[in-house]
């Protein structure tokens, strides 16, 4: 199975940091962002990687390059104009699918987060596996919850937040148009199909959408380190 990395936005809430520098490339702990995405990726067993990029996207490939030196192999989407979640998803899919593997590991460049990437497989009978956390201050009313029996709702007691990581089949997007597209709604159809499962993930997770919690990151990377 595939893993792709979404690197394609422009970070408008971490300006002026991102003004010269993609976000992916914001260092924490004293490594990029990216990098550490790839650290795990390739301690789970994940050597084949798909990046997409727009915004400053060649200082990405100037920076991982063919990704050898992190010991995976690193394929890229270029946009031009960013594609929102769905419509980057869609456009490398012939780069992720190639080996006839219809499901592939989909994860936001933006996050931090030390679950075990290796735990998660493709469940049956669904399109989509979505990690969920526990909702943090900046998004106290989550997004989906979790039924008992794992399925995904749109409403419910016990709303959690979606972690940015997911593995994903292909039918999601296979008669989709080309184009920007948002993954949420594809995903809450597929929920109200009951095609949609989850797990609840306890650990430590963050969402890098500001300098704050870039610098708080960076704090916690560099105590484990000391």
């Amino acid at each position: 199975m595939k893993a792709m990395i979404l690197a394609a936005g422009k970070g408008e809430r971490m300006r002026p940091l991102t003004l010269t520098t993609p976000k992916p490339l914001l260092s924490a702990g004293g490594r990029p962002l990216i990098e550490h995405h790839l650290e795990r990726l390739k301690q789970a067993g994940y050597h084949d990687i798909v990046i997409n990029h727009a915004w400053l996207g060649k200082q990405i490939e100037e920076a991982l390059g063919n990704g050898r030196r992190f010991g995976v192999s690193i394929d890229y989407s270029p946009e031009g104009e960013p594609l929102e979640t769905a419509g980057g998803i869609q456009k490398a899919l012939p780069l992720l699918t190639e080996d006839a593997d219809d499901w592939f590991l989909v994860i936001n460049g933006d996050i931090w987060c030390d679950l075990d990437l290796a735990t998660l497989a493709p469940p049956q009978d669904a399109d989509a596996l979505l990690v969920l956390t526990d909702n943090p201050g900046h998004n106290p009313s989550g997004d989906f919850c979790l039924e008992p029996d794992g399925q995904v709702a749109l409403t419910g007691e016990n709303p959690l937040t979606f972690s940015g990581i997911s593995l994903l089949h292909r039918r999601l997007f296979d008669s989709l148009p080309p184009g920007s597209m948002k993954l949420a709604p594809i995903l809450k159809t597929a929920i109200a199909d009951q095609r949609v499962r989850g797990l609840h993930f306890s650990g430590r997770w963050m969402d890098i959408g500001t300098p704050e919690r870039l610098r708080q990151l960076d704090t916690l990377l560099t105590g484990e380190q000391a």
